[in-house]
C-alpha cells in the first residue's frame, strides 16, 4: 500500500489552505472535493508521480487510511478527474496556496529564511506562438523548493517581476532574500527592504561603473575568509572579504559590502572568478555571506538544472 510523504498535520494544514482554492467546476455530478483532490495530487508528485496517469495509479494504490488524511474521504477519484480538477482551478491561486505551504517547510539559517529569486525559462512547454514561459522565482534556500513564482513576457521583463513577486508574499520579515547581479537595483533594495527583509545583492561586469568602484577598495588591507572544497576531481578555494558599505553606495540600507573570490583547479588548470556583493544586513560574518551566495548558486543550478539541458558550473 501506497503511504503519504506528507506528515499528518502538514497534510491538514495543506487542506486548510487548498480549502482557499475557489472550486470552478459545476455543482451537479461533483464527487470528490477540489481540496481532496489537489491533496492527493500533490502528495503524489511528491512521491515521484509525474503525469495525471501515474496520479491516477498512485491514488488508486494509496488506500483508505491514506486518502481520507488527505481529504479524499470518497476513494480515489479517476485519471480523468484529476486532470479537469488540475486543468479548471486558477493557476495563480493555487501557486499562491502552494508557496504558503512550502514557506512552513523551509530551512532557516540562524533563525532567518533565506530566499534566492531567479528566473527560468520552462523547456518542454510552449504557449500558442511556441514560445516557452519564462518565470521568475522564489526558492527557499535548504531545500530549494519554489515558495512563489510570476510569469513574465520576456527576460528583458525580469526586473520589474521581481519587484511584483517580493509584493505578493504575506510576510517576508527578518527573511535574507539572495539575487543575482541581473537584479542588483536600488529600486528592488528598497521593495525588499519596505518587507522588512534583508538583501545580498551581487554586482558584476554589468554595472561596470559600481564593479570598479568595489574593486578599487583597498581589499588587499582586509582580512580574508578562505574554505576548500574537492568535488569531481575539482578544487575550489572561495575567499570572502567584508567591509563597512561606503557612503556613496547608493543602494538603500547598504550595511556591508564583499569582495567573493573563486578560484578553481581541475587537472591543473586555474580559474579565477570576482565577484562583488552589497547587503544591508549589518550583522552577518563573511563566513554567514559567503554560505548564503553559495547557496544560491547552488540553487540556481537545481532550478536551470531541471529545466534546461545545459547545466551552470557549480559554484
Amino acid at each position: 500500500m501506497t503511504s503519504s510523504s506528507i506528515p499528518a498535520a502538514r497534510s491538514q494544514y495543506l487542506l486548510d489552505l487548498l480549502a482557499q482554492v475557489p472550486d470552478p467546476r459545476k455543482r451537479r455530478g461533483r464527487r470528490h472535493a477540489l481540496a481532496g483532490l489537489l491533496a492527493v495530487g500533490i502528495a503524489a508528485v511528491v512521491a515521484g508521480s509525474r503525469s495525471f496517469a501515474a496520479i491516477g495509479q498512485w491514488a488508486a494504490d494509496a488506500g483508505p487510511e491514506v486518502l481520507a488524511g488527505l481529504g479524499a474521504a470518497r476513494g480515489p477519484a479517476e485519471e480523468s478527474t484529476f486532470r479537469r480538477a488540475f486543468a479548471q482551478v486558477s493557476p495563480d491561486v493555487l501557486d499562491r496556496v502552494l508557496g504558503a505551504w512550502l514557506h512552513t517547510r523551509a530551512v532557516q539559517a540562524g533563525g532567518r529564511l533565506v530566499i534566492a529569486i531567479d528566473g527560468k525559462t520552462v523547456r518542454g512547454a510552449k504557449d500558442k506562438d511556441g514560445k516557452a514561459p519564462h518565470l521568475v522565482a522564489a526558492l527557499a534556500h535548504g531545500i530549494g523548493a519554489v515558495l512563489g513564482q510570476v510569469a513574465v513576457d520576456a527576460k528583458s521583463n525580469e526586473i520589474p517581476a521581481v519587484r511584483d513577486l517580493l509584493k505578493a508574499f504575506a510576510s517576508l520579515a527578518a527573511a535574507v532574500i539572495t539575487i543575482d547581479a541581473m537584479h542588483t537595483q536600488s529600486d528592488t533594495a528598497h521593495v525588499i527592504l519596505s518587507r522588512g527583509a534583508d538583501y545580498v545583492m551581487t554586482v558584476k561586469g554589468n554595472m561596470p561603473t559600481l564593479c570598479k568602484q568595489l574593486k578599487e577598495l583597498p581589499w588587499a588591507a582586509i582580512p580574508a575568509v578562505s574554505a576548500v572544497s574537492t568535488d569531481h576531481g575539482r578544487r575550489t578555494r572561495r575567499t570572502i572579504k567584508a567591509a563597512l558599505a561606503p557612503a556613496w553606495i547608493g543602494f538603500d540600507g547598504a550595511a556591508q559590502v564583499a569582495q567573493v573570490r573563486r578560484t578553481v583547479t581541475t587537472k591543473g588548470r586555474k580559474t579565477v572568478e570576482v565577484v562583488y556583493l552589497i547587503t544591508s544586513d549589518r550583522h552577518a560574518d563573511p563566513a554567514t555571506l559567503a554560505a548564503w551566495v553559495r547557496s544560491h548558486w547552488e540553487i540556481e543550478n537545481k532550478l536551470h538544472w531541471a529545466t534546461s539541458p545545459t547545466r551552470k558550473t557549480n559554484r
